[in-house]
């Protein structure tokens, strides 16, 4: 059990989590709210990611891309934990849950939410399988913008709502810009080794600065987000405490910038979502 808790990398899990939970939030806001839509829709983000994180681990291991000299948490499959035939197995079962729920939350949303959920778990497993995976053509991070973000926290009002909201949309970039900064950091670590398995990665592609500057915009510009909401609603005034982690993104900006090791910034950009998940939540229904 502990093994494949570490392989599900727990610390990164509130990428799943904060999106679905601010989007529920919005609709908590406009008067709709069904604990079981929660949880089905909370099960279905937490099924996407870790399906995507157990796939990522056998395929770049097959690739090439996860050996000895990572600079990682260890990967399961390259660490000789786990085989590939049974990391491939459990990818699956965990993205049949996801599929499953999908067909639940597609009841309820109607075909739009199901075709939706078929291209979440898609993307997930596309992510570093195929040819053409996104990870290795440098779209991994706009994938994990937009499905960790605006379409996680919009999907999951209008599973509410039963209507779009353009408000959900815009507080999905907090936690997708986020979400894109561990990403960023982990193509920074990795970003030579990346380079031997051509990986095309951002930081590969235009260099490791990009990379350091890519991280510092998304760690920076999630605090603006509850301000621009408050101009133009003029309403939920405390959803601007969640301006303050920004206080906590600053530091962690001059460490990626004074160019020392990437790896211990991890913890810190996921302490920084779960900071601002529960701000702007407290401030968004205290308003």
């Amino acid at each position: 059990m502990k093994i494949w808790i570490e392989g599900m990398r727990p610390k990164t899990l509130i990428a799943s989590i904060s999106p679905v939970l601010l989007g529920t939030v919005v609709a908590h806001g406009n008067g709709a709210f069904r604990l079981s839509i929660f949880l089905a829709t909370l099960l279905f983000a937490l099924a996407v990611q870790v399906g995507t994180n157990f796939a990522n681990d056998y395929i770049d291991f097959l690739k090439g891309a996860d050996t000895k000299e990572r600079k990682g948490p260890r990967r399961l499959v390259q660490s000789g934990a786990v085989s590939v035939k049974t990391m491939r197995r459990v990818t699956w079962g965990v993205f049949s849950v996801a599929a499953m729920t999908g067909l639940y939350l597609m009841q309820v949303g109607g075909w739009q939410i199901g075709a939706l959920a078929l291209l979440a778990i898609l993307c997930g497993y596309l992510y570093t399988a195929g040819p053409f995976s996104l990870s290795y053509l440098g779209l991994g991070d706009l994938f994990v913008l937009i499905f960790f973000g605006p379409v996680a926290t919009a999907g999951a009002a209008y599973l509410q709502m039963g209507t779009l909201s353009s408000i959900a949309i815009i507080v999905g970039f907090a936690p997708g810009l986020l979400s894109t900064a561990l990403i960023a950091l982990n193509n920074l670590r990795d970003i030579e080794q990346d380079r031997r398995v051509n990986k095309r990665t951002l930081p590969v592609r235009f260099g490791s600065r990009f990379g350091r500057w890519e991280a510092a915009l998304c760690l920076i510009l999630p605090s603006l987000i509850p301000l621009y909401l408050f101009q133009l609603t003029h309403t939920h005034l405390l959803s601007l405490i969640a301006m303050g982690s920004a206080a906590f993104a600053f530091p962690l900006i001059r460490s990626l910038f004074s160019k020392g090791e990437i790896a211990p910034l991890f913890p810190k950009v996921g302490k920084i979502l779960t900071l601002y998940t529960l701000l702007f939540t407290a401030g968004w229904m205290s308003s």
